[in-house]
């Protein structure tokens, strides 16, 4: 039998209460039906006096603070009453002895109160509790507290606001705090707002993969559905970010990773993006593991027609790695075929080393930018990349760069030479694939700078982390979802009726 099952049964054999009042949970509880009476007595009389005065927008200013107020007390003073008439008065109505997971408990003999917060601020929970029976040293239980699903001793709705609003752009956590106390009633300090975001934040993490999972299958099946001359598209993509990290003796700046995953529509419109993002780390293993995982996930789930799959980034080395050793040999997770995947080198980064080249070539002026939007037009044609070398390298000569220039020279012509087989942007426009990596790169602003970079920040790598797996949810539109997962995912307590070790008689033989 379930704690909640033996809680109705203790209940439903308690004598009828008077209207409105429970068996006492708390130390002088007034009926319900008081509270009530007493919260619309304070309303009317609040009505009342504002209307007594003259009209102007000082006093509607504080008649709604006022009204504010008065409503979130009584809010507070409902949940602490209902919350307090859940378990019986007399604890003597629950059972003596209960088995919880591996061990038996045994009930104390009386209740404790503790402090909770909830959306209407705190409140005081008067709940009973289950010591082991062993005296293992295991804590005490307490099936109410569990069973409301308090983290940290905040309810999950209080919980749900605290881990949106310390994702927000611009959230610091003197702004968390004093927006806690003052939309909630809730004075915390620091530790407990980050013992609570880290609860928050590693439970939302949990869920995020099967909620963008959701979400790009949506996406997906929406692109399918439409109209237009292309295949829709699943493009992937990486990149990196300096973030200042603590180290002893001061701090430094370490590469973090963005990645995402967009769906394109059949007439190339981005419908959506999903993103993952991690804490600096040698190699990125983290990030290249997730963006794996969440690829086979929604591969495997996908039963339409196969998207194309592209994969744009810069060059950069970490982004090239993952190409070349992860999603060239990627198969079909549930097939087991090969995958092609259409590669692109970001347009925008090619471009820049056209413009190195325009301004060594032809000095920085109206000649180096007439050459290189010539040559931006160029990309964008077939054969593009092969035309824009022939020219740059026929220009090298007759200008004759020597030295340093030239050698920055050949850095810019190597790069677009290198990935010429990646800069196909004409093909890649009648595929409807995108030219350029700018919602991943918009990404690394998104998820870092409004929110990571604030003036004289610094983090370490646990904590940046404990934000970023807030902040990736809530941008990829998946909180609502992965916290409604998270919420049925809570572990009911499984309490079952236990019978107490027998006495032995004293003088007994054994």
């Amino acid at each position: 039998m379930n704690y909640s099952m033996y809680l109705l049964l203790a209940l439903a054999t308690l004598p009828d209460a008077p209207t409105g009042r429970a068996a006492d949970a708390g130390p002088d509880t007034p009926p319900l039906d008081d509270i009530l009476a007493n919260a619309l007595h304070a309303l009317r009389q609040l009505v009342a006096d504002f209307r007594r005065q003259p009209v102007s927008p000082p006093a509607a200013h504080a008649f709604e603070q006022r009204l504010q107020e008065t409503l979130r007390g009584v809010g507070r003073t409902v949940a602490q009453w209902t919350y307090n008439h859940l378990e019986p008065a007399d604890v003597r109505a629950l059972p003596a002895h209960v088995r919880f997971e591996a061990g038996p408990y045994t009930r104390l003999g009386a209740k404790t109160p503790q402090s909770a917060w909830t959306l209407f601020g705190p409140i005081r929970l008067w709940r009973v509790g289950y010591r082991p029976s062993d005296k293992s040293g295991d804590p005490t239980i307490f099936p109410l507290a569990l069973g409301l699903g308090l983290v940290q001793g905040a309810s999950p709705a209080l919980a749900d606001r605290v881990g949106r609003l310390m994702a927000e752009a611009g959230m610091t956590q003197q702004r968390a705090l004093a927006r806690l106390r003052q939309d909630y009633g809730v004075a915390w300090g620091v530790k407990k707002l980050r013992q609570l975001t880290a609860a928050v934040s590693a439970a939302v993490a949990g869920q995020r993969q099967q909620a963008q999972v959701e979400q790009l299958l949506g996406w997906l099946g929406e692109a399918s559905a439409g109209t237009g001359p292309h295949k829709p598209v699943l493009s992937a993509g990486r990149d990196g970010i300096n973030l200042g990290v603590r180290v002893r003796g001061g701090r430094l700046f370490e590469v973090a990773t963005t990645g995402t995953l967009s769906v394109l529509d059949r007439r190339g419109r981005r419908l959506g993006t999903v993103y993952l993002a991690y804490a600096p780390e040698s190699g990125q293993g983290t990030m290249s593991r997730a963006l794996t995982r969440l690829l086979a996930a929604v591969l495997s789930r996908w039963e339409g027609p196969l998207p194309r799959l592209c994969y744009v980034t810069d060059a950069g080395d970490n982004e090239t790695t993952y190409y070349e050793r992860v999603l060239r040999r990627f198969r079909h997770p549930r097939t087991g075929e090969a995958l092609e995947w259409v590669r692109v080198v970001d347009y925008y980064h090619a471009s820049e080393r056209v413009w190195a080249m325009g301004e060594l070539l032809f000095g920085k002026g109206q000649r180096s930018a007439a050459w290189v939007r010539k040559m931006q037009r160029w990309l964008l044609k077939p054969g593009g990349a092969n035309r824009v070398l022939h020219s740059a390298a026929a220009l090298r000569e007759q200008y004759g760069l020597r030295g340093k220039k030239r050698a920055a020279f050949q850095r810019a012509y190597r790069y677009l030479r290198d990935r010429m087989a990646y800069l196909r942007y004409a093909e890649y426009r009648r595929w409807g694939v995108p030219l350029g990596s700018g919602v991943t790169e918009a990404g690394c602003k998104t998820v870092y700078a409004q929110r990571l970079k604030l003036s004289g920040m610094s983090w370490g790598k646990a904590g940046a982390q404990t934000i970023l797996d807030l902040r990736v949810v809530v941008l990829s539109g998946v909180w609502d979802a992965a916290y409604a997962r998270v919420l049925a995912g809570f572990e009911q307590p499984r309490v079952r009726g236990h019978r107490a070790p027998r006495q032995k008689r004293a003088g007994k033989a054994e």
